[in-house]
């Protein structure tokens, strides 16, 4: 079999299996609507229409946008009339980035969880082992599968958060503002480089693992270092810059590759074969 047409029919295989299956796509779809589309939405709603100065616990946020200003970190805070504009800006241009990471993550999770492990849930695995192509169209074929998916999953939410955010903050500042160079960077660098990441990370556990519920528990581990970075993000410690964002992306893609050669050199038909015994 051709080495192209091989992966591509890994890839349909697999995306049937995936669409088939209330329990993979539907938290596929739950997650970016609730954390990239509703979440975003309501809070820029309520920033965009409420007086803040009437509500209470605010004070930290305020105070970490004079640093923000005062530093010159973001110096379109400083030339804004209300606390709202400051505010609504800093949500929908700085805040709500690394939420788009965890859709990526949890999407490849999922995915991959589903890969090797499904297979041998469903015991599958055994005759898609004695099928005529190499280790390695079969590795990109499972990698393929879950990579486009993710990705376009994460594009689409971008795409719905983008119009949603410019509806909302149109009528306050005049023009669009969405996105920035930071979301661009984010959008087409960082979250492929960390969705091929997580793919490959999960790859390899799918493979060593006897069924789905392992591997997604263990793959999920990922998305603790987000959480860290989505906490820094929220009390401005930690501001998230172009170049910083472009040396993300380097260092993912940099983990991708040792990953890739893992991958590679840790599984051999007979291992694979040999795991679901």
């Amino acid at each position: 079999m051709n080495k192209r047409h091989a992966i591509r029919a890994l890839v349909r295989k697999d995306i049937r299996a995936i669409t088939a299956s209330v329990q993979l796509w539907l938290p596929m779809i739950i997650v970016p609507l609730l954390i990239g589309i509703i979440m975003p939405a309501a809070l820029l709603w309520v920033a965009s229409r409420t007086e803040l100065r009437t509500i209470g616990n605010l004070e930290f946020m305020l105070d970490s946008l004079d640093a923000l200003t005062r530093s010159g970190q973001i110096p379109q805070l400083a030339s804004m009339p209300t606390d709202n504009h400051r505010i609504v800006y800093y949500l929908a241009l700085y805040m709500f980035a690394p939420l788009f990471l965890i859709i990526p993550v949890m999407a490849s999770s999922i995915l991959t969880a589903n890969s090797f492990a499904g297979e041998k849930e469903r015991k599958t695995l055994e005759g898609l082992l004695f099928i005529p192509i190499s280790m390695d169209t079969l590795f990109k074929g499972k990698v393929l599968a879950a990579f486009i998916p993710s990705v376009l999953l994460s594009w689409v939410t971008f795409i719905i958060y983008g119009i949603i955010a410019n509806i909302l903050m149109y009528p306050m500042f005049g023009q669009m503002m969405f996105p920035n160079l930071n979301w661009i960077i984010l959008v087409l660098w960082v979250v492929p480089s960390c969705s091929l990441m997580v793919i490959l990370f999960n790859v390899l556990i799918s493979a060593k693992v006897r069924g789905f519920q392992e591997a997604y528990q263990l793959g999920g581990l990922v998305v603790i270092p987000l959480l860290a970075l989505i906490a820094g993000q929220a009390s401005g410690m930690l501001l998230i810059r172009p170049f910083m964002l472009l040396l993300i992306g380097a260092i993912l893609l940099l983990v991708c590759f040792i990953l890739l050669r893992l991958v590679t050199l840790w599984n051999s038909r007979q291992q694979l074969a040999e795991s679901q015994i």
